[in-house]
């Protein structure tokens, strides 16, 4: 039995709550946050074993009293580094949800820790995981060589957090960190090589415009068009909206390579896949996977990164989404920004922290 304890448990903690308490061989122990109301909610996802867990409101006395194996970082983003040196400090294993931190600088020292840490630091960007993404990195072979990839998100704006503190970049490192590192993350999966350059542009232009908070006006953006150049001349686009509520579909991606294209939408499912010749192609249905037995908020996916996390832990086996992974999709958002602040396009190489893109040592 692994044993887990919950750092921050707001909507994203309460989540990974009802998966971890959905697998065989894993349970929460657990939970840590400041918000007397987000503990109770912990307890509520646990269900009957609710009055079991033990609560704390500091992270740090739980690593230092709970009976854990293992904990999932779920806090503030802009929490995400402090938290990271007492887990490290802590020894246990480590599920750090997105993004790994809001700074590269924050990111860096992560990286730089994770080698001697005993446990499994596994961070979670798992809309690879949902599965009509993952039917579609399966079939991405038939296109050849993938030379152009677009990824578009249409939805609903941020919601509510405790304490609001989604609704400023100082905290959540900004939209394009925030929400975007999952599509980054896509990006540097299906892509071959390295990202090399950034071109964005973006803005608030609708969402949030009319809210304060302790007098001040939410700064995060509502939409934007990323482009990225990578090694050996392929490229991907990400086309964010984010007051788009009436969209069929919240995601659709594309891939088109040597051979032919793939694309699928998110939620429907349906996968399309064509080769060269003219206006022919064939319609698949994504299929389930059969591991799931809670789909929650992500389709599924929450659940398949607790099973791989479970598996890295119980074999000595690295994580499959490493702080690499984490750096990597942070990187590309922050290099946006910097695009969209700047009016320019941005090198990768100009942020000193991708040297750690290199394995450690």
């Amino acid at each position: 039995m692994i044993r887990y304890g919950i750092i921050g448990s707001g909507m994203m903690g309460c989540e990974h709550i009802r998966n971890i308490e959905a697998i065989d061989g894993a349970c929460v122990t657990a939970a840590a946050d400041p918000h007397p109301g987000s503990l109770d909610m912990a307890r509520l996802s646990c269900g009957d074993r609710g009055s079991e867990i033990a609560v704390f409101a500091d992270y740090r006395d739980m690593l230092a009293q709970a009976d854990i194996d293992a904990v999932v970082v779920a806090s503030p983003n802009n929490t995400h580094g402090d938290v990271m040196d007492a887990v490290f400090d802590s020894g246990v294993h480590v599920l750090l949800e997105k993004p790994m931190c809001t700074t590269l600088e924050d990111c860096r020292k992560v990286v730089a820790r994770t080698p001697s840490h005993p446990g499994v630091v596994q961070v979670g960007l798992e809309y690879r995981y949902m599965p009509p993404v993952a039917q579609f990195l399966r079939e991405l072979p038939a296109v050849g060589d993938v030379k152009m990839l677009f990824i578009r998100e249409h939805r609903f704006p941020f919601l509510p957090k405790v304490g609001d503190w989604n609704r400023f970049n100082r905290n959540t490192g900004g939209t394009l960190v925030e929400k975007c590192c999952h599509f980054f993350d896509l990006m540097n999966l299906v892509l071959p090589g390295k990202p090399l350059r950034v071109y964005a542009s973006g803005a608030q232009d609708v969402n949030h415009l009319d809210e304060r908070y302790a007098g001040e006006t939410p700064d995060i953006l509502d939409n934007a068009y990323v482009i990225v150049d990578y090694e050996g001349g392929a490229r991907a686009c990400l086309d964010l909206c984010m007051f788009a509520e009436s969209s069929r579909n919240e995601q659709e991606i594309v891939a088109t390579g040597t051979r032919g294209k793939l694309d699928v939408v998110v939620p429907d499912g349906t996968l399309v896949r064509g080769g060269r010749e003219f206006r022919k192609w064939e319609t698949l249905a994504a299929e389930p996977d059969p591991r799931v037995q809670h789909t929650g908020f992500h389709h599924g996916a929450s659940y398949v990164e607790h099973l791989l996390f479970l598996d890295a832990i119980r074999n000595g086996t690295p994580p499959e989404v490493t702080v690499l992974d984490g750096l990597a999709s942070v990187a590309i958002g922050v290099a946006a920004h910097l695009s969209i602040d700047e009016r320019r396009p941005v090198d990768l190489a100009e942020l000193a922290e991708l040297s750690e893109l290199a394995a450690p040592a």
